[in-house]
């Protein structure tokens, strides 16, 4: 068994459970636990795949999960199967005029990446892409923030994002980059019905000059407050289920 992981609270582990993705050692619970709906199917996958269960004192959530949010269940999981770079490749191709792609330059806040994982998840993008260096991976904190979806994504990791975008491009895939630019055309004018790239920059500095240079074209959020901007996990979920919407009408799943 590979180096493990506890992933927590109640939603992630059942969604790593039914994802049959990692390596699982086995379910924890919490001794006293509130019993629920998420609880007996925890339980029931558990069987279903021959991982053992084992009740334990409260003291060894506090002590091994001190101070988050765990909701008394954890699960000793392996590391987060991330996408080999050529399945990827495979992947965009097989996919073709249907492929519905996120790139996320350089984020750095575990929230922000969980929060867009699980839009990214529900949204039905094929695959996720992030930079190897400077920017936060899938760690149980980002799990835990999609709720678990992120056990059921393609996430690939690159040592270039830049370099994965021009080859994306060379698939026939169209980047558009999310920006705060008035001079851009808004997110919901764009045709984003083809196959697309979604490219969501860093939480302070947005995209960065190659990202953005290397992007098809711009798109903006337009904003009637008097805050400039969404944050990163709120900009990427209204530009992704924009996506979603169009590829709908346009009869893409």
């Amino acid at each position: 068994m590979p180096s493990l992981e506890f992933l927590y609270g109640r939603r992630p582990v059942l969604e790593c459970l039914r994802a049959h993705r990692r390596p699982l050692q086995r379910v924890l619970l919490s001794e006293g636990l509130r019993r629920d709906d998420l609880i007996e199917k925890i339980e029931n996958e558990a069987i279903h795949r021959h991982i053992p269960f084992q009740v334990v004192s409260r003291s060894f959530f506090d002590v091994r999960l001190n101070g988050l949010h765990h909701q008394g269940v954890a699960v000793e999981a392996g590391p987060y199967p991330y996408l080999d770079p050529r399945a990827f490749g495979a992947q965009v191709e097989r996919r073709g005029a249907s492929v519905f792609l996120l790139f996320l330059d350089h984020l750095q806040d575990p929230q922000n990446l969980g929060a867009i994982l699980r839009s990214a998840e529900g949204a039905g993008v094929d695959a996720v892409v992030i930079p190897e260096r400077r920017a936060v991976g899938v760690t149980p904190a980002v799990v835990r923030a999609s709720a678990g979806a992120s056990e059921h994504l393609a996430v690939v990791r690159v040592a270039n994002l830049v370099h994965a975008m021009r080859c994306a491009k060379e698939f026939g895939v169209r980047l558009s980059g999310l920006v705060l630019d008035s001079t851009s055309p808004r997110y919901d004018e764009a045709d984003l019905s083809g196959p697309v790239g979604l490219v969501i920059g860093n939480e302070n500095e947005g995209l960065s000059r190659l990202a953005a240079e290397t992007c098809d074209f711009r798109i903006r959020i337009p904003m009637a407050g008097k805050i400039e901007s969404l944050n990163a996990g709120a900009a990427a979920a209204v530009a992704l289920y924009e996506v979603r919407r169009q590829r709908a009408a346009a009869g893409r799943k």
